[in-house]
Order: C-alpha cells, then structure tokens, then sequence
C-alpha cells in the first residue's frame, strides 16, 4: 500500500507565493519520477513540473521561471514552490510519483488526493 498526501493549498493574490509538498509513504521500494499536475475546472489535467530520480527537471511553459520542483530522496517527498502566481494557476493540483514496491517489480503510478490553489484578489 502506497500513499501520497499533499498539503500547501490555499488561497492567494495574484503575484504571491505558495508551498506544496508530497509526501510518499508506505510499501516502497524505490521512488523514480516524482511530479505535479494540475486540473482546472472544466479543463484536462496537465502536466506542472516532473524531477526523475537524476536528471534535469521539465516545467510546463506556462510555470517556467516561476515554479521551482525539487525533491527528497531520504524523505520521500516532493515540493513544488510556486511565485509570481496568477489567476491562470487556480487548479487542483495533483503528485505523481513512479513507484516500485519491491525489487524486481516495475514501476507503478500513484497520485495524491489532490490540494486546491486559488490565486484571486
């Protein structure tokens, strides 16, 4: 059993700041991609910022040079720091993380439920 729990939403004005992190825990054997996506009410789910295990990160166009992801590889988490926020960012935002549970099994996708961000004045 794998769980993925979030926290950091809230509400902010255009132009301020917020914190997410995500925490992973339970069966886990190793972590290989961590990120956060996003859904905006009547609007697909997309992609904000993915960190591999090594490697360089990608950021959607539309957060490059505002959001910052990083992660913790002995804490298992991830956290996405978002500044400049504008009205466009409100969405539901989403971890993702490749997980495999036990050596010689593949990696597995697990999402977290989800925090809410509202950037508005």
């Amino acid at each position: 059993q794998v769980q993925l729990v979030e926290s950091g939403g809230g509400l902010v004005q255009p132009g301020g700041s917020l914190r997410l992190s995500c925490a992973a825990s339970g069966s886990i054997f190793r972590i290989n991609a961590m990120g956060w996506y996003r859904q905006a009410p009547g609007k697909q789910r997309e992609l904000v910022a993915i960190i591999p295990s090594g490697g360089s990160t990608n950021y959607a166009d539309s957060v490059k040079g505002r959001f910052t992801i990083s992660r913790d590889n002995a804490k298992n988490t991830v956290v996405l720091q978002m500044n400049s926020l504008k009205p466009e960012d409100t969405a539901v935002y989403y971890c993702s993380a490749e997980i495999r549970t036990a050596w010689g099994t593949r990696a597995s996708g697990f999402w977290g439920q989800g925090t809410q961000v509202t950037v508005s004045s």
